[in-house]
């Protein structure tokens, strides 16, 4: 089965597409992660700015600790925000990347399961043990590409698991660490 010109041309022409397609894709998710930085940092800067003065109007060294201690939960449910953020961003981008790798996969599946029938149709007498050899192939090939993309999605849900939950115990620990502040500068009173 020999390809023609114009099959050549539109198989040239969508792959230029796919890769234009997913170049878009990882422009946005740039985007998308310097515009959280940007804003995460003027966050951050606005906030030290806020807690300096804070700080420099302190009248003791207690209203100072207090200040200090009910600063660390903030700071943890913000960076815990962050690190949601910025895996959500990922995640979005990786998903987009699996999905046309997915269908690109399955498209060239097809093409090489058709061309695979075309060759057995056409395949001289007495060549039936290779024609199943390769047959055997391309579905051996088959069903490692569907168990790798099993493993990543696998792998994609347990890193979302993983980021809840270090997310959360993050939090738990500021909050900890913020009571355990507060009550040891409020002992010093």
């Amino acid at each position: 089965m020999n390809a023609t010109p114009e099959q050549i041309a539109a198989a040239s022409k969508a792959n230029v597409e796919t890769i234009f397609n997913l170049t878009s894709k990882a422009f946005e998710g740039l985007e998308q992660l310097i515009n959280l930085n940007l804003t995460a940092s003027r966050a951050a800067l606005a906030d030290a700015a806020a807690h300096t003065q804070a700080l420099l109007s302190a009248k003791d060294a207690q209203e100072m600790l207090a200040l200090q201690a009910s600063a660390l939960q903030p700071i943890a449910e913000k960076t815990a925000a962050y690190s949601r953020h910025l895996y959500d961003i990922a995640s979005a981008a990786g998903a987009e990347v699996g999905k046309t790798v997915e269908t690109k996969s399955a498209e060239a599946q097809k093409t090489i399961s058709s061309l695979v029938d075309a060759a057995s149709r056409n395949a001289p007498a007495g060549s039936e043990t290779a024609v199943a050899v390769m047959k055997s192939a391309v579905a051996a090939a088959n069903n490692v590409a569907d168990s790798l993309q099993k493993a990543a999605r696998q792998a994609s849900d347990m890193m979302e698991a993983n980021v809840n939950t270090l997310s959360a115990q993050a939090a738990s620990a500021a909050r900890t660490a913020s009571s355990a502040t507060t009550a040891a500068a409020r002992k010093r009173a």
